[in-house]
């Protein structure tokens, strides 16, 4: 986002939560509208009983996009192919999350002055997510819109048929912040999903189709409405910088507050590469996943991981981080995971880019694990 924004920005995601954090933010520019009384955090909310033995694994991936530079790759080789060397990392997980980036739409009708738009063919991608894995995704993104609310509704109906769960879009602001909620053999995980990335007019509304923008208070909010529905709750976020692994002022204190109100994990998109990954209270906060599949031959897009999180009576005991070659002038959209000295130096770069925040990762057998749990990674 340009930097012109950054302050206001920061101020439309953080005002709600001035008492708590006024000496952090920049001087304020005007609030968004005080949030109706029904958005407003619950006094308490009481917790989804946790089964005592029970082991959910997650599995979590970039973003995906399987369209523009794709698309002649994949009209050739099938929509299977993006997923052929990866399905192991995928397989036996009772959630398997991803951010969609960009509608599953024929119709609609392209934003007008947005460089870059992405949509792919519906019938095509919502089968093969499926049958790789993917059961739930985040619509909560900056091109879910690119094709108007026909693409929006044409990726709802098509991920519907799939029986594929969704988040963070919808055709009116409550819909958008409504969480899905996925069974896990007998337990239950809840996705929320919000976009702090322009354009704004793809932000919903209350009576506006769009994406859920991440002001904290709503945030923090439906974490506590999701706890009572869910054993685990995870929380997507489309924000900070592309290209960069710098983060924005605002990622922590919103990874923050929404661990604060009982989130297990924070899941961040966006940028395109790799950033830190801070253990923060009960929680773990991935502030940027990188890329999965994308259709772009963007030499900035190199390196991601598939991250192995698992869970037993709402508390985190494993993290794994499997490196993965994204670079698509070399994959051809084909995710490859690393081995020997290139996965070494992608986990080296993991664990020194954690260490500020106190964040101890160990590399281990070509990944990269939080050592606090790293014994409980061993079945």
């Amino acid at each position: 986002m340009p930097n012109k924004y950054s302050g206001i920005f920061a101020w439309r995601v953080l005002a709600p939560l001035v008492p708590v954090l006024a000496s952090c933010v920049t001087p304020p520019a005007p609030a968004p509208a005080v949030p109706a009384a029904e958005e407003r955090p619950p006094a308490a909310a009481a917790l989804a009983p946790l089964p005592t033995q029970q082991e959910i694994r997650v599995v979590a991936v970039g973003d995906i996009m399987l369209g523009g530079s794709a698309a002649p790759e994949l009209h050739r080789r099938g929509y299977d192919y993006p997923f052929e060397r990866v399905r192991r990392l995928l397989a036996g997980a009772q959630v398997v999350f991803g951010n969609l980036e960009g509608p599953l739409t024929t119709r609609g009708t392209p934003v007008a002055q947005k460089q870059y738009l992405f949509r792919s063919p519906p019938q095509l991608v919502a089968p093969a997510l499926r049958r790789a894995g993917f059961n739930v995704l985040s619509l909560a993104n900056n091109h879910i819109l690119d094709y108007g609310l026909e693409g929006l509704t044409d990726t709802m109906a098509a991920l519907d048929a799939a029986g594929i769960r969704y988040a963070g879009a919808g055709l009116d602001a409550s819909a958008a912040r409504r969480a899905a909620i996925v069974e896990a053999d007998g337990a239950r995980v809840a996705v929320l999903a919000y976009s702090l990335t322009f354009p704004e007019s793809f932000w919903a509304g209350p009576q506006r189709p769009g994406t859920a923008f991440g002001h904290a208070a709503h945030v923090q909010a439906d974490v506590r409405v999701a706890r009572r529905e869910a054993q685990v709750v995870l929380v997507s976020f489309h924000w900070g910088r592309e290209g960069t692994t710098v983060l924005r002022d605002y990622q922590p204190m919103l990874a923050h507050a929404a661990i604060d109100a009982g989130a297990h994990a924070v899941l961040g998109h966006h940028p395109h590469v790799l950033q830190a990954v801070e253990r923060y209270r009960h929680g773990v906060i991935l502030y940027s996943l990188g890329n999965f599949v994308f259709g772009s031959y963007s030499p900035t897009a190199q390196h991601s991981v598939v991250a192995e999180l698992r869970f037993r009576a709402g508390r985190l005991i494993a993290l794994r981080l499997v490196p993965l070659n994204v670079k698509n002038t070399e994959v051809v959209f084909q995710p490859q995971p690393l081995s020997g000295r290139a996965a070494e130096e992608v986990v080296a770069n993991l664990i020194q880019l954690s260490a500020p925040f106190g964040t101890r990762l160990i590399a281990r057998d070509g990944a990269a694990e939080l050592a606090e749990t790293a014994q409980a990674s061993t079945p």
